[in-house]
């Protein structure tokens, strides 16, 4: 304590981590206000869940190709244009949303607004600038921030939930979007703040962990190119229970506020998989080996969520599903901060999170069409898993060819 009160670069760095931890929190409730209020925007228009789920999708592709533009902006001028402009477009594309009188604007609103220039400005760039304010301990860094998508979970649907009882989907909309602007923006303040310089400690590139070798079996084209495809695959399994496990329940004959509270407690425990697992596992194993172990997880807890149709069942196998599905994202800024040049990080970053986020738009989108055809989301989750053992066979690959390799320019 004495320490934080004397040291400013220490009271920065804890700044900027409890800044950005708050930033995605809040930012991150604009895609659980889609599958909270899925079902009603559905009933007012007497649209199939399709486009809702298409809305959600589109929010998640939107944040994937922004990201990239995102990730360009923040290795050139660090965090003030993600935050700034993110910040303001979530918030203005919520008070939007709450206006909407046809499926285009929904469309447009979510794919733009609130995933191009608005989410895509969370993750990545979050991510990528808090491993340069904790060079020494990136893994609980990114683990802390990630968990913000968690505890998102915890806060958002079930406050989305009551609210919609209470005023309607409408006016929840425009009460989160104020919000957003009111707290979003003097956070941003914080997050512009520029990371400290690193003093050169050696002249070399690369710095090896364990066995040195003098050349790596993957070139950071071929590493960033197994990332990008493993991540869709991971996603799309991680998409469809997400987006539709309120539904879900619902259809189950449960209490539609039973679903929130399933989604609750299943991003519940993917904070706490994010906030304490990914700083052990990755601090101890690397990012890559933490990744499979997260992975691994969820395929089994989703295969589960496929069969189990009793509401303590539901409890258990969502609560262990979120332990497995809350470390993955937040290991891909990890990985490539050990395995790819530190100045490209954001751009790089923001390429995996466009396949993550086509990812999780396909998901969404099949657990929706795999509704509609069949009145049960079984297929759809089975269909997930088959997508998470692809992911889990390129992961595998990488442990082994880029073992005892770190790349920390």
């Amino acid at each position: 304590m004495p320490l934080f009160r004397s040291d400013p670069a220490v009271r920065k760095r804890s700044a900027v981590l409890v800044a950005s931890l708050l930033f995605i929190l809040i930012g991150t409730g604009s895609i659980y206000f889609i599958v909270v209020a899925l079902k009603e925007i559905a009933t007012e228009f007497g649209w199939s869940r399709v486009v809702p789920s298409t809305a959600y999708a589109l929010q998640y592709l939107g944040a994937g190709v922004g990201g990239i533009f995102m990730g360009w902006c923040f290795d050139r001028h660090g965090m003030v244009i993600p935050a700034f402009v993110g910040g303001s477009m979530i918030g203005f594309g919520a008070i939007f949303t709450s206006l909407v009188t046809s499926q285009w604007e929904l469309f447009f609103i979510h794919g733009a607004m609130l995933g191009f220039f608005g989410r895509s400005a969370l993750f990545g760039p979050l991510t990528a600038n808090i491993t340069r304010w904790f060079e020494h301990n990136k893994s609980l860094a990114v683990g802390i921030v990630g968990s913000g998508q968690g505890l998102a979970g915890i806060l958002w649907p079930t406050a989305f939930h009551h609210l919609i009882v209470a005023v309607g989907w409408r006016q929840t909309a425009l009460m989160y979007g104020l919000f957003t602007l009111a707290t979003m923006m003097p956070l941003a303040l914080i997050l512009r703040r520029k990371p400290p310089v690193l003093e050169p400690r050696t002249s070399t590139a690369q710095v090896f962990v364990g066995p040195p070798r003098l050349h790596s079996p993957l070139s950071p084209l071929a590493i960033q190119a197994s990332l990008s495809i493993a991540s869709v695959g991971c996603c799309v399994a991680m998409s469809v229970p997400l987006a539709h496990i309120v539904s879900h329940v619902s259809d189950l004959g449960f209490d539609p506020s039973r679903g929130a509270e399933v989604l609750s407690l299943m991003l519940a425990c993917s904070a706490m998989a994010s906030f304490f697992g990914v700083g052990f596992l990755g601090g101890r194993h690397g990012g890559l080996r933490a990744l499979f172990t997260f992975s691994t997880g969820q395929a089994i807890l989703l295969a589960a969520l496929a069969f189990v149709d009793s509401l303590p069942g539901v409890y258990i196998a969502a609560a262990l599903f979120g332990l497995g599905y809350g470390g993955i994202l937040p290991c891909y800024p990890l990985i490539v901060r050990e395995l790819l040049p530190r100045a490209e990080v954001g751009r790089r970053t923001g390429l995996i999170l466009l396949c993550a986020g086509i990812g999780m738009a396909l998901g969404s989108w099949l657990g929706g069409y795999i509704f509609d055809l069949t009145g049960s989301y079984r297929l759809a989750f089975l269909i997930g898993v088959a997508f998470n053992v692809g992911n889990l066979v390129i992961i595998f690959s990488l442990i082994l060819r880029t073992r005892g390799l770190r790349l920390n320019s």
